[in-house]
């Protein structure tokens, strides 16, 4: 019954209600209480305003009372409950605003004629009184008869009662003003608890009073519970009993109220057959309210349990993370193991290789001086016929001895510095990006969603965007991207990672690519992604390429233009690979001096880029100059053809993968036969040239008009 506390305290005193009565409003306040917060508006009413009933304002809703008030709480005489002006027992004073607030009460000796009045009975009310709630701040201005308008609530004050028995409270005295004392009697007859000091001055032991019987506080409450319930009257007619149940106000009535007031046109029920109806719509909606107490009850047992759990999982969590620490830790210090062992062993191998040079020099040094002391030895002879016979086989050993001491036999074998570096870098990144998974889900992820709006196709590159569903719950650690092979062969995987876009590069020009994406974490791989169908470019757009030229190389226009810093030939390729198709380029000749020999053609990637172009095997090309030119693959020269560039003049170069064959052009007409077959694999469009040269490369051209893929004559030009 704790809980049930709150609702028996007073808004304004803090304390136990005593003799509560209901505002308009519905909420409850002590009688004393009420007294304390009464306020009194300026003389000048404005004619509209009504006086109130005991049942609330009869002209005006709560509304128009709260505009109409020329109060607010601010200014109504108290600024927090519990230091309240009392009832007016002397002229009101009147604040800055307007508003005339009673003074304190001062306790005076009580005159002759209260000694007539009932205990606990209230003094007028002066006109023009407001009272405002202190729950909803509503306000309403009282009529004549004050605070007796409003009717008691006897319900509340019984359960107070109750609430304190069982509690074994002590009785407070009912009309200490502040601080209520402890009550020592009990009036049966007027039915009030007085302290000492309260019973001397308002119930003395003389008059009428002394008939009165008085008894101690807990007989009191006894007797007071034995005894039947006074029964209520009408705020309206306090000689009238409550009878009936006024329908349309909500409210028990007396008989003359409906005879004489304004209740004789409405609905009205008896009170008893209310009052069941009443108690059991309330038993029926305690039981909705009671389900849902139930169910907070269990839902607070449940985060208890809770608690308990995070507890218990905290501290699991914390053993396993220091686990995979400690495992992690672990297994760098095997790997540290390692590394220091595979350290050791070249150290090893070092001192091996330097102390057997040493050995087989202190060896080979000592024959030697032995050698020099002999010779030296043998020069003091003074025979000359003997001397000759040994002097010829002595320069050969000389000699023999000295070139043993030749290129190489006086250069360490090995380098003192150890040739190895720790990369350590990506472990480091990996630790710093070391954290938990947020898993949100348990099982294998839904299938991603491709972005049709991102994805899209440039020359030979494909980009791809994708996500996951929205309203998918699973973590995901990572996708995997996957494409065929442009031609209707099988997918092979692309990309592995964590990221939702990709781009490829390196595809197949005029290639129509099926994409397909699926996520993965560690519950599994998921469902594939809608097969996406994706078209590269019919024609190669491509340029020279910086990132994969020789330094001196020199690029402008966009890297279509090139030219050298160097005498020697230099080479450059394109920035994109053929590998599949028919690809036709060309270059022309914005500079040429001195009858250089430039070479066109293609090359794998990794071509010499300080030679010629053609000089290794990794290249296929033509060399010109003025006059000729030649084919070279690895440095064999073939099929000389008259007819060479100047300034102005253009080199076309045509790729045929159907065929496999190599095709150059000078000046739109085919130079020699066809110059390369049977070409397989990637190639770029490569050139070399030296400072005297100028090119500029133009591509996306079509096919050339004579040309037909697929057919060639037997004398290997093309038809």
């Amino acid at each position: 019954m704790d809980e049930m506390e709150e609702e028996l305290k007073c808004p304004v005193c803090g304390s136990f209600f005593r003799e509560p009565i209901i505002l308009p409003c519905s909420h409850n306040i002590c009688l004393a209480c009420a007294r304390n917060i009464l306020v009194q508006t300026p003389d000048a009413e404005s004619p509209q305003s009504s006086r109130a009933s005991g049942s609330g304002v009869s002209d005006y809703d709560y509304l128009d009372l709260d505009k109409m008030s020329l109060y607010s709480e601010a200014d109504s005489g108290y600024g927090s409950y519990g230091g309240f002006v009392s009832a007016p027992t002397t002229p009101c004073q009147k604040s800055p605003n307007g508003v005339r607030v009673f003074p304190p009460a001062v306790p005076q000796p009580p005159p002759q004629h209260h000694l007539l009045q009932q205990p606990g009975s209230l003094p007028p009310i002066p006109r023009n009184s407001c009272i405002t709630c202190p729950q909803c701040h509503r306000s309403l201005i009282l009529d004549d008869r004050g605070l007796r308008g409003f009717p008691k609530n006897r319900v509340l004050e019984g359960v107070v009662d109750r609430y304190q028995q069982s509690k074994a409270a002590a009785l407070k005295c009912q009309l200490c003003e502040k601080s209520p004392k402890e009550a020592t009697v009990m009036c049966e007859q007027c039915d009030v608890f007085y302290c000492d000091p309260c019973r001397l001055r308002c119930h003395p032991p003389r008059g009428p009073l002394a008939k009165h019987r008085l008894v101690p506080p807990a007989q009191g409450r006894i007797s007071r519970r034995a005894s039947p319930r006074k029964i209520s009257t009408c705020t309206e007619h306090e000689l009238e009993n409550l009878s009936m149940y006024c329908v349309q106000c909500k409210m028990p009535v007396c008989y003359q109220c409906l005879e004489e007031g304004k209740h004789g046109t409405h609905e009205v029920k008896a009170l008893g057959a209310m009052w069941k109806l009443h108690k059991g719509q309330l038993s029926q909606a305690l039981n909705g309210l009671s389900d849902r107490a139930t169910e907070a009850k269990e839902f607070l047992v449940q985060l208890r349990n809770m608690v308990q759990h995070i507890q218990e999982n905290g501290v699991e969590f914390e053993a396993c993370l220091v686990a995979q620490c400690d495992a992690l830790i672990d297994a760098l210090n095997r790997r540290k193991a390692q590394l220091l062992a595979r350290v050791n062993k070249e150290h090893e191998h070092k001192l091996k290789v330097v102390r057997d040079q040493i050995s087989h020099c202190t060896v080979k040094l000592r024959q030697t001086t032995g050698l020099m002391e002999y010779c030296l030895e043998v020069i003091k002879e003074n025979d000359p016929s003997g001397f000759l016979q040994i002097s010829d086989a002595l320069i050969r050993r000389v000699h023999m001895t000295e070139s043993q001491w030749g290129k190489g036999t006086l250069t360490p074998r090995m380098n003192s510095d150890f040739d190895l570096t720790l990369d350590s870098g990506p472990l480091l990144q990996t630790i710093h990006q070391l954290d938990f998974v947020q898993m949100k889900g348990t099982g294998v992820p839904a299938a991603p969603m491709l972005q049709l709006e991102e994805c899209c196709t440039q020359n030979n590159s494909a980009t791809l965007s994708w996500k996951q569903p929205p309203l998918s719950t699973i973590a995901v650690d990572g996708y995997i991207l996957e494409l065929d092979d442009g031609n209707g062969g099988q997918f092979r995987e692309v990309y592995v990672g964590t990221e939702t876009i990709c781009t490829v590069d390196g595809l197949h020009f005029n290639s129509t690519y099926k994409s397909r994406v699926k996520a993965f974490n560690g519950s599994g791989v998921g469902q594939y992604s809608k097969t996406l169908i994706m078209q590269t470019s019919e024609i190669a757009w491509f340029t020279f390429d910086p990132a994969s030229a020789h330094p001196d190389i020199m690029f402008s226009n966009d890297n279509l233009t090139v030219t050298c810093n160097s005498y020697d030939d230099r080479v450059v390729m394109g920035n994109s690979a053929f590998s599949r198709g028919v690809h036709y380029w060309e270059m022309t000749v914005d500079r040429y001096d001195n009858h250089p020999d430039p070479a066109f053609g293609v090359a794998r990637a990794d071509v010499l880029k300080d030679v010629m172009l053609g000089k290794d095997d990794k290249a296929w090309a033509m060399y010109v100059d003025n006059n000729r030119s030649w084919f070279m693959h690895n440095n064999s020269h073939t099929n000389r053809t008259d007819g060479g560039i100047s300034k102005g003049g253009t080199i076309g170069v045509l790729l045929d993968f159907t065929r496999g064959i190599l095709i150059f052009l000078i000046n739109d007409e085919q130079q020699g036969p066809v110059a390369f077959e049977a070409l397989e694999g990637v190639y770029y469009p490569a050139i070399s040239l030296n400072r005297n040269v100028q090119v500029t490369l133009h591509t996306g051209l079509p096919i050339p008009d004579f040309y037909t893929p697929g057919e060639a004559d037997p004398t290997g030009s093309v038809c």
